[in-house]
């Protein structure tokens, strides 16, 4: 990527780009690098998410730039100037690469003395806003005293909207002329978002969220409802500009006071539904504010305060396999100051964690029905959709969401998921604990959640409700709407039985029950995700052809397909004649719920999520970890050659010594970034995040084995999480955490033993 500035006369193409040309001028800070046809090193490495100010001065010809608000220098003098002449901002992007521009449409975040944006700020607009939000602050902080007949002071918290006709009166005459200034992008993000960050601020958070539900009460009752909608989508996509593109400091504050804001707006529950339904996954990347980025350059992080001491270990090579050689006392004083450096970087990271977390319970609120629907049914439906358009773009175009954006969505989804399903364990004696949980089989087969064309273990979906549909009949009281077994693909109508000779030459296999006749291996079973399982198929495949009591036509259900819009409340969590998600139960299940059908199909998302991009995410950032024994071991090569070369040769002492410094400089910033990278993605909580996971995709696979010939309508992505997040938890948590450290590890090793579920 380079930015800068062009003249209208620069022609660019696929080789020639913004600096490239004689009148055109920029930066890029990927290579550190400034470019006016030829180049050289200029300024710092930027990541993503950090702010680039271009900065042009046509009175003194020169060209600079500054990093979130940090000036690099003056890039350019003497550019040409004169009759004709004139300069446009400009960029040249790569493929997958973007950049979000602002020419003052929104108060800049780094104003800099002495320079305009192109656009200039709406300043009558702004003079008359700051205005009436002092009366707006001045009503919500007096009150008039019914005895004495005088206003007096009183706390903004303790405002209450009844009574007082004159409050009221005076209120409405100041939203007469505030509201329309509150449908401006500009007075949004400069008066009302810098008030309310005020709010958060200075109070305790208890205190703030209640001033923030009468701004939001007032703004609801004073103003058209359009006029509150469009105000609240501009309040949160600023919201999460500001948290997006906030810098991180050491002590995380700046996040901190985004998320609380986001909490305090999102905990009104006429806001926070009209969010949910039309800006929340519609307009905005809400899973952005779930997400702590890494910082690229950890003096800026102030990872150096926290964070003193380095260390990373020593290993040592020998027969082609690293060995961890016994430390020296000094070494272990070294190790044990930077754990104490990581565990203070850990606790502010939970800090931040926690609040998103709370933003996540908020959304999966059911108990907020007043008058419509409850927010986590907006929330299913909408996260649904999120996961489908996911899933279409994966392997082909880039992914909607970030890989690392879903990492951190799926833990904080994870921990609100658990907290709401041992909430309802409390409340019903008989259901069961999150550490019991799994999906039944049910829902992969009655078309309650929709899993919009996925592979399933047996084929299409199309292909197995035909060929199936006797025993669907028979083992779960299911009948399938004869409209949708007609819409019959293109797939299924290419998918030839198997030969009867390759039929007769295949193995067959003996059922566990003494005497039965051996039964063929089923063609669905043909998927190559299960190749990767094959002992698990294979103790799976002898129960699949188990006939079932057959039952009266009166008990059978029609069911069809329905999509994420199209279902209520009735169709999730059923109702006294209808079981929703649960609709058609095998004989083998329990009849008693397991937790809430909702929390059920929240499970089933994350288990998707994991699949879409999270593990791909969790390898990729082992790369830290990697880098850090490269240079550990490039940097023990060195000082080996220093002990050993001759003090005569006094130029390969100093270049040896050159190298020692370079080496042991890229440790410190390397071993600090993998502080900050240990904290957030591989903490032992996040390992356990993914051995529970791991856990209920083996359970959700045994469940649905005892299901027989129903197992094939299981999608595919189980089996794969199942394998994937026991390669995670073994490989990628390793160097940080042993999976010794989980509660009942030994069981699972031999579960999955005798499961065949890791079989090669």
């Amino acid at each position: 990527m380079q930015i800068g500035w062009c003249t209208i006369n620069c022609r660019f193409n696929q080789e020639e780009g913004v600096g490239d040309t004689h009148n055109s001028y920029a930066y890029d800070g990927n290579r550190v690098r400034k470019w006016n046809v030829t180049t050289t090193n200029y300024g710092k490495a930027w990541a993503a998410g950090d702010i680039v100010s271009c900065l042009i001065d046509l009175d003194e010809g020169t060209l600079s730039f500054s990093l979130n608000g940090v000036s690099l220098g003056t890039a350019f003098e003497n550019l040409s100037r004169g009759l004709g002449m004139a300069y446009f901002p400009a960029i040249s992007l790569s493929f997958k690469e973007s950049v979000a521009f602002n020419f003052g449409s929104r108060p800049l975040r780094y104003p800099v003395a002495g320079y305009r944006p192109l656009q200039d700020p709406p300043s009558t607009s702004l003079v008359r806003a700051q205005r009436l939000l002092g009366c707006f602050r001045a009503v919500l902080s007096m009150e008039l005293d019914p005895v004495e007949g005088r206003l007096v002071e009183k706390e903004s918290s303790e405002w209450q909207l009844q009574g007082q006709p004159t409050v009221l009166l005076t209120l409405a005459h100041i939203f007469h002329h505030f509201a329309p200034l509150l449908c401006e992008v500009y007075v949004v993000e400069a008066v009302l978002m810098s008030f309310l960050l005020g709010v958060v601020e200075a109070g305790p958070p208890e205190q703030a969220q209640t001033v923030v539900h009468h701004v939001l009460d007032l703004l609801w009752l004073f103003m058209e409802d359009y006029e509150v909608q469009d105000c609240l989508k501009q309040l949160m996509m600023s919201l999460l500009r500001l948290y997006r593109f906030s810098p991180i400091v050491p002590d995380l504050s700046l996040q901190i006071h985004y998320l609380r804001l986001t909490i305090a707006i999102l905990s009104h529950e006429k806001s926070r539904k009209f969010l949910l339904s039309n800006v929340l996954f519609d307009v905005l990347r809400s899973v952005v504010f779930f997400y702590i980025k890494s910082p690229l350059r950890v003096e800026e992080a102030g990872l150096q305060e926290l964070i003193p001491t380095t260390w990373w270990p020593h290993r040592s090579p020998r027969e082609g396999k690293e060995e961890v050689r016994e430390e020296t006392s000094e070494e272990r004083l070294r190790r044990r100051a930077y754990e104490r450096g990581c565990q203070r970087l850990k606790k502010r990271i939970e800090v931040v964690e926690e609040l998103q977390v709370q933003i996540l319970k908020l959304l999966l609120n059911n108990k907020d029905n007043n008058g419509g629907e409850a927010s986590r049914y907006i929330f299913l439906t909408k996260f649904r959709k999120f996961l489908q358009e996911n899933a279409s773009g994966r392997g082909n175009t880039p992914m909607l969401c970030p890989p690392e954006y879903m990492v951190c969505f799926l833990h904080r989804l994870i921990s609100a998921l658990r907290f709401y399903w041992d909430e309802y364990k409390a409340s019903k004696p008989r259901t069961s604990f999150s550490e019991e949980a799994y999906v039944p089989p049910q829902i992969f087969y009655n078309g309650k959640v929709d899993y919009f064309d996925l592979q399933r273990l047996g084929g299409l979906l199309s292909h197995l409700r035909k060929t199936l549909k006797d025993d669907l009949a028979s083992k779960a009281n299911i009948l399938i709407d004869p409209m949708e077994l007609q819409a019959t693909t293109m797939d299924d109508l290419d998918e030839d039985e198997e030969p009867a000779p390759a039929a007769a030459q295949r193995p067959m296999q003996a059922l566990a029950v003494g005497g039965a006749l051996p039964l063929p291996r089923p063609g669905w079973l043909s998927s190559p995700t299960l190749g990767r399982a094959n002992r698990f198929l294979s103790t799976a495949a002898v129960s699949l052809m188990t006939p079932r009591r057959p039952l009266s036509a009166s008990e059978k259900v029609k069911v069809r397909t329905l999509s994420a819009e199209q279902r209520t409340r009735e169709d999730i969590e059923g109702s006294q004649w209808n079981e929703g998600l649960l609709v058609g139960r095998p004989p083998e299940e329990p009849e008693h719920p397991l937790t809430e059908n909702s929390l059920l199909e929240v499970l089933d998302g994350v288990v998707m999520m994991y699949n879409l991009s999270v593990h791909q995410q969790l390898g990729k950032m082992v790369g830290v970890s990697d880098d850090v024994n490269e240079y550990a071991m490039a940097l023990r090569d060195t000082e080996d050659k220093l002990r050993r070369c001759p003090k005569r040769r006094k130029d390969i002492l100093a270049e040896l010594s050159k190298s020692q410094k370079v080496f042991s400089e890229k440790l410190d910033h390397l071993s600090r970034r993998l502080a900050w990278v240990h904290a957030a993605v591989y903490s032992q909580e996040k390992m356990q995040d993914i051995y529970w996971l791991l856990r209920v995709c083996l359970r959700t696979i045994e469940h649905g084995d005892r299901t027989g010939s129903l197992f094939a309508f299981m999608p595919e992505f189980y089996l794969s999480v199942a394998i994937n997040s026991y390669s995670a938890l073994k490989n990628y948590f390793g160097p940080v955490h042993s999976m010794e450290e989980l509660p009942g590890d030994g069981a699972i090793q031999a579960e999955g033993a005798e499961k065949g579920a890791f079989a090669e």
